[in-house]
Order: structure tokens, then sequence, then C-alpha cells
């Protein structure tokens, strides 16, 4: 046998053993987030505001940073997004900083923020550029750029409720509410803060969500009005 066919069928053996014996390395699969549309090409230099609001933002990052958003794509902290509870999903707003004025304009991929007093969450990538990441929060101002869906009418709407460190503490207010609101739906589900309760409105009612998140008054946390869609 020459040489070569000497290491030729070497070869073929541990190809073999590899194949039969061997242990195969497997790997993790890790969510892929689908394209973001680039819709801020579409926005004159000169784009006027069609809804303005001013309040409190803050930021978030881990541990929401690859999972999965509001409108269905992967959340990544390092882009220039941002989540609000009412705007339609996928709104694009400029975002200015009322000390400084520094601003960015972002899309509105995610629902919050859930803790009373604010209203915006901008990714810490925003955060970074408009100078509220180091102070957590800043009053900033909202302007409507763009919205792919009528902003003071329509919609999907629900109130969330939490989050609640102790999941039967969750369940009880779940019961009590499915009592209170026969017609209503009560989901309970976990986030990376807590369990949470949303109250699906029958017949998309606003008027009617937003008496449901006044009148309800849980031990922790607080009710908030969202918009689904």
């Amino acid at each position: 046998m020459s040489a070569f066919s000497a290491l030729a069928a070497l070869f073929l053996a541990l190809l073999l053993l590899t194949g039969c014996g061997g242990h195969k390395r497997t790997s993790a699969r890790v969510p892929v987030a689908p394209p973001a549309p680039d819709f801020q090409l579409s926005i004159p230099a000169n784009a006027k505001a069609i809804y303005v609001e001013t309040g409190i933002a803050s930021w978030y990052g881990p541990p929401y940073h690859n999972r999965r958003a509001a409108n269905g794509e992967i959340f990544d902290m390092h882009q220039p997004t941002a989540a609000h509870r009412t705007l339609p999903l996928n709104s694009i707003v400029r975002v200015t900083n009322l000390s400084g004025g520094r601003s960015i304009v972002v899309r509105i991929t995610d629902r919050g923020p859930f803790i009373a007093g604010r209203v915006l969450d901008l990714s810490e990538a925003a955060a970074q550029q408009i100078d509220i990441w180091r102070s957590g929060t800043g009053r900033v101002r909202i302007e409507v750029l763009q919205a792919p869906v009528p902003i003071a009418t329509g919609g999907r709407w629900a109130v969330q409720v939490g989050a609640f460190e102790n999941a039967s503490v969750a369940g009880h207010l779940r019961q009590k509410l499915a009592h209170d609101y026969r017609d209503a739906r009560i989901l309970q589900f976990s986030g990376p803060t807590g369990e949470w309760i949303r109250i699906r409105i029958p017949e998309d009612n606003r008027q009617r969500a937003e008496l449901i998140a006044r009148q309800t008054r849980p031990a922790q946390g607080a009710a908030f009005l969202v918009r689904l869609d």
C-alpha cells in the first residue's frame, strides 16, 4: 500500500468513528430579529408633529434585551427604539431632552413603561444619545412624526395590572377581576419583573378601559391603559 493510500484509509476510518461514536456539538438557537424598516428615510427634515406629549422618560435594557417586543420584533437595546403605552406600534417619534435640548428619532416597538408617573421607556442606546442614561430619567418632549394608524380613534385596548412579586397574590386579584368584569377576558402571565394581569375589554371600548384602569387599585403595582396594536 502506498503512503497516499494509507493516509486516505486512516482519514476514512477517523471520519466513520466521528460519525458513529463521537459526540455531536450542539448550539443554542438564538432568536433573530427581523430587519427593522428604515422609517426615518421617509421623514422630511421639516416634518411637523401630529401629536405632542411631555413627561418623564426612563430607559430599559437588560433583562429585556433579546426578548420579543410588543410589535413582534426582538428587542435590541442598542437600536433607537422606545416603549409607549398608548401610541400605535411602529409610530415614529422625535424625543427631546428638555434639559439640554438633545434629541433623537425613534420607533415605538414596545409597551411601557409600567411605572406610575412615566410616559416613555427609551432603549439604552436612545437614552445615551439624549443624555438621560446616567440619570435614569429625564423630562422629555415626544413629537409623533408618523403613525401607521390614527392616534385618536380605533385601537385594541386593554388594562394591564402589576407587577406582582407573588403569583398567588396575582391569582387572587385575577379571580376578583373576573367576578367584577364578567364580560371581560382576564389573563395572567409572567414577565421579567414579575406577574402581570391583563384585562381585555369587550369590543375594544377605550372609554370603558380608561374607567377600569382608574377603578383598579391593586395592593402591588398599578393599573395602566394599554393599546395592543
